[in-house]
């Protein structure tokens, strides 16, 4: 039975490595590595949490295709619970194609006709299992038909079951402000965006008045990634900076928040502070930065720093 309940995006990724812009003047470029991995915020969490030794179900959909067959197939390698109804005729499964540079950073080409905007709020079964102890929405503002309203129905009524929410976030497309997503503020527990994403939803020029304006906004507590930086946080008794793992090579940066947020995940259902939390958060997000794609890390290195 799972503790912790992953909503969002399953795809596939293509990862390209280095890319580079010369292949459009050259017509081909030799990449040192071409590979296939599993991708998107909700799958990319539940893998690390799987990996981490948690128990844990994902709310997602999928195509009808060998995509969807190919994911659906590492879950179930994975221990990884997935809700059934996940599977949609009507779409094609997402398969994003990642740019990534000799820098580590990365661009994306995505299919505007697959799952990973595809999600609505009624391919979320509620109310949500009875063992379910933490909630992640893993990115808000990715599917166009999950708004400000249906995430406060989503959150109100895992609130109401006495879950702890969490939800991270991508930039917001349509100059959405924390303002406007308050109603559904006030419901989540642990609210996480990176520092880009939290100065442009709130129109702050630093990330401690970003954060601030979020947690008026209603969220209990906030916690941006920096990057290189570490994390800052702010609740309603403590505010802090937390510095980076130190010695990390950067390689390429996809799927490091993601990373990030389960790392955190994992601490705070074992209990541990937010301090903890936070420092073992930044560890998992510099495993992933130092390995090519979102989540081998887990399958390769040490569980623990």
């Amino acid at each position: 039975m799972a503790d912790i309940l992953v909503i969002g995006a399953a795809i596939i990724d293509v990862l390209v490595s280095p890319a580079s812009e010369k292949v459009f003047c050259t017509g081909s470029y030799p990449a040192d590595d071409i590979r296939m991995a599993f991708g998107a915020d909700a799958l990319n969490e539940a893998s690390v949490l799987a990996g981490l030794g948690d128990n844990v179900r994902l709310e997602t959909v999928i195509g009808q295709d060998k995509a969807g067959e190919y994911i659906l197939k590492y879950c179930q390698d994975k221990g990884i619970e997935v809700a059934g109804g996940c599977v949609r005729r009507d779409i094609k499964t997402g398969i994003n194609v990642v740019l990534v540079r000799e820098n580590g950073e990365r661009s994306f080409l995505t299919n505007r006709n697959g799952s990973l905007r595809s999600l609505e709020l009624s391919d979320i079964r509620m109310p949500f299992p009875g063992d379910i102890r933490i909630l992640c929405f893993a990115s808000i503002f990715v599917f166009p038909h999950i708004g400000p309203k249906e995430l406060e129905i989503l959150f109100y009524q895992a609130k109401s079951q006495g879950i702890t929410v969490c939800a991270d976030m991508t930039k917001c497309k349509n100059g959405e402000t924390a303002e406007e997503l308050a109603p559904a503020f006030q419901y989540i527990d642990y609210l996480f965006a990176n520092a880009e994403e939290a100065m442009l939803l709130t129109g702050e020029k630093t990330v401690e008045d970003a954060c601030k304006r979020m947690r008026q906004s209603g969220a209990g507590c906030v916690i941006i990634k920096c990057g290189a930086e570490g994390c800052y946080l702010e609740n309603e008794k403590e505010s802090f900076r937390l510095p980076a793992a130190a010695g990390v090579r950067c390689i390429d940066t996809t799927g490091a928040g993601d990373s990030f947020t389960a790392g955190f995940i994992h601490s705070l259902l074992k209990g541990k502070n937010l301090e903890e939390c936070a420092k073992y958060a930044n560890w998992c997000g510099a495993q992933a930065v130092e390995t090519i794609g979102a989540t081998e890390w887990i399958e390769a290195g040490d569980r623990d720093n």
